[in-house]
């Protein structure tokens, strides 16, 4: 395999750096006859991270293996090499074998309530199997398990929790004495408080954060993964709902309205943000340029860039058994895999070049 020279701007060091990649791993030996990657202006950014993703979710559920890979390729194309997948229908460890493609990071599939979310998405189960079902997950996924928090309640026509208080706080423990890690998606308040109460590790879009939620969250480190760019089309779901649900029309569009707020509640309260897609589904892979574009609107383009760089490659790597050594996250040392993405111009100053990498490079496998 060639050896390639970087030259650049590492970030979030911010100096200038030369190192060189052979088979995968960064030295800092110089390797006569390098190929150079780039040019010594360009920008170096450890590998891209969608934290809330769904590679293999196609509109009606599972897609191929064939769809599965192009979805794959269209998040590495993106500059996207860590992915946290937040639920598929189906397994798809074969892609740990590809790699070429971005590390994944799984939820195993969405646990929700049955006939309470979309069609062929998750495992539905009723209250009586919760916690049995999230242990199964925590076996099947990667140190993670989402479970679908509230979703609308056709009998109240709004929405509502899917699980009593008391079951997400034993839903959450029996995770964590698997060793997993729990996020849940949640839209309106109620549901959240119970979640954040019981010990959840990360709330997905939380778009119902009060005050006093917020500032739990904060007391206990728990995580947000805002996903702006989905929460942008809550006004089509309100206006798809509107004839029979006015009152979850009105709701969403509430929860809209203050979307930046509440994200901006949170960054002001110092809860961790971290940047995700939500892509899969009926959302296009390769996007996560975009949410960083709404997240820098409230925390600005640095912490903005972090949120779906280094911040987030730390927060997902650190103690989750798939980082053994470094990362470029803490500088260009020998040994530590070459996941990179270059720009050549500073993504900091201009969040939108992050839709143009010039090179990506994927980094050896641990």
């Amino acid at each position: 395999m060639t050896a390639l020279r970087v030259r650049g701007t590492l970030l979030p060091l911010g100096e200038q750096v030369e190192f060189w990649v052979v088979r995968g791993r960064v030295s800092t030996t110089p390797v006569p006859g390098a190929t150079d990657l780039g040019h010594p202006g360009q920008y170096v950014v450890p590998g891209l991270v969608d934290a809330h993703c769904h590679v293999g979710l196609g509109a009606t559920g599972a897609d191929d293996r064939a769809a599965t890979i192009a979805q794959a390729k269209a998040e590495r194309a993106a500059g996207v090499l860590l992915v946290r997948d937040c639920g598929v229908p189906e397994d798809t460890h074969w892609l740990d074998e590809r790699h070429d493609l971005p590390r994944l990071i799984r939820c195993g599939r969405h646990i929700a309530r049955s006939r309470r979310y979309i069609r062929n998405y998750a495992v539905e189960v009723e209250p009586e199997d919760l916690v049995a079902e999230v242990e199964r997950q925590a076996l099947l996924g990667d140190g993670w398990v989402k479970v679908v928090g509230d979703w609308i309640d056709r009998s109240i026509g709004d929405l509502a929790p899917l699980w009593p208080a008391d079951l997400v706080g034993e839903a959450v423990a029996a995770a964590h004495r698997h060793g997993a890690r729990v996020t849940t998606h949640v839209f309106g308040e109620e549901a959240v408080a119970d979640w954040v109460a019981a010990g959840v590790d990360c709330v997905e879009h939380g778009t119902g954060l009060t005050e006093p939620v917020i500032a739990e969250m904060a007391a206990r480190g728990t995580v947000l993964v805002p996903t702006l760019v989905q929460i942008e089309n809550f006004v089509d779901f309100a206006a798809q709902g509107e004839a029979k649900f006015p009152r979850y029309a009105a709701h969403m569009r509430e929860l809209h309205r203050r979307r930046f707020a509440t994200v901006a509640a949170c960054a002001d309260a110092g809860i961790a943000l971290m940047a995700g897609s939500d892509a899969g589904g009926l959302r296009p892979h390769g996007s996560v340029a975009d949410e960083v574009e709404l997240l820098a609107r409230v925390i600005g383009p640095t912490a903005a860039l972090g949120a779906a760089s280094w911040h987030a490659r730390r927060w997902l790597l650190d103690g989750s058994g798939l980082r053994e050594g470094t990362d470029l996250v803490e500088g260009p040392v020998d040994g530590a895999s070459a996941d990179l993405v270059c720009f050549d111009t500073d993504p900091r100053i201009t969040p939108q070049v992050l839709h143009h990498p010039v090179h990506v490079l994927v980094g050896a496998r641990d």
